[in-house]
């Protein structure tokens, strides 16, 4: 893989929602991404990348814009950075910069779709955080570093929830979660707090499995019998795959609990390299049921990823699972 390329423009813009302009240089801070540019932020899109290579086909298509115009901040030659996983570093320079997000959402049509009637933003741009801060120019070296395949895995929660997303109740289970994983030593990246439904979780669940490539997602809420409790519907249309043994052992398990652990109707599932589990509502049954799943998670984890080899076999010759 290539890993070497050149800074060929750099842009920043001070409002959202506009293209940004070309400008002599940028000043990078870590933590924050550049200076006076509109979308700098504590925020996982801090600074944007586009390729020089996907501009000018879109340029071949007939369509005059200039550096900026798809709202970029850094428009780089040599890679195609779409093609790369999150986790990827740049070294440009004293800049170190760490990619979050592929693509994103485009909800508002920004001003270059009204002129041409597209945008490659939202397919082939590349979203990061800055962790090392400096200046950067036109014509600066770019280090492209791999993804550490040892960096800790990812996660993130949400809640679903009528009453919650109304601010008529506290969640207090997704925080929760997020707060179990971090004491695991998982890096957790998202929470948000949803009302009940398919269609506004099926969105999250796609966009933080494609675009964030999140290595690990825990619902919570809306796994029972009321008509509004979804959650599993919405988790079995995005999964490419189901993982059903995960779902079968925690209501096992809860059933140890209490009873009532046989009306949940919890589902599991993968969206590529992204594990999607739905856990109960109450903060009392995701504390149980994190403290039963996440000793052999880990090693599920590193499977689907291909970090670890495949279960060690029983002491009958076969392997677990089989």
């Amino acid at each position: 893989m290539k890993k070497k390329g050149k800074v060929i423009a750099v842009c920043t813009s001070e409002k959202k929602g506009t293209a940004k302009t070309e400008v002599p240089s940028i000043r990078l801070i870590p933590g924050m991404g550049i200076e006076g540019d509109a979308h700098a932020g504590r925020w996982h899109r801090q600074v944007s990348l586009l390729a020089l290579e996907k501009i000018e086909a879109f340029r071949k298509m007939g369509a005059n814009v200039s550096y900026g115009a798809f709202g970029e901040n850094i428009i780089i030659e040599g890679f195609d950075l779409r093609s790369l996983p999150v986790g990827t570093r740049f070294r440009i320079g004293d800049v170190l910069l760490e990619m979050t997000q592929i693509g994103k959402e485009c909800h508002s049509h920004c001003a270059i779709y009204a002129q041409v009637g597209d945008c490659i933003m939202p397919r082939e741009g590349v979203f990061t955080v800055v962790l090392e801060g400096g200046g950067i120019k036109a014509g600066d070296a770019v280090e492209m570093i791999e993804a550490d395949p040892e960096r800790p895995f990812t996660a993130a929660w949400i809640t679903l929830s009528d009453k919650g997303a109304a601010g008529e109740r506290e969640d207090r289970s997704g925080p929760l979660i997020g707060q179990l994983l971090t004491e695991a030593g998982y890096e957790v990246v998202e929470g948000l707090l949803l009302p009940d439904g398919v269609e506004k979780l099926k969105q999250q669940l796609v966009r933080l499995a494609d675009q964030r490539q999140v290595n690990v997602i825990f619902t919570t809420g809306g796994t029972g019998l009321s008509p509004r409790d979804l959650t599993p519907e919405a988790t079995i249309e995005v999964c490419d795959r189901m993982a059903p043994g995960i779902a079968e052992a925690v209501r096992a398990y809860s059933m140890t609990k209490t009873p009532s652990a046989m009306l949940s109707r919890a589902a599991a599932g993968m969206r590529g390299q992204t594990l999607i589990i739905n856990l109960p509502g109450s903060p009392k049954a995701v504390r149980e049921c994190l403290e039963f799943l996440l000793p052999p998670l880990e090693h599920g984890l590193g499977i689907m990823l291909g970090r670890d080899g495949e279960c060690a076999g029983n002491q009958d010759g076969t392997k677990s699972g089989e």
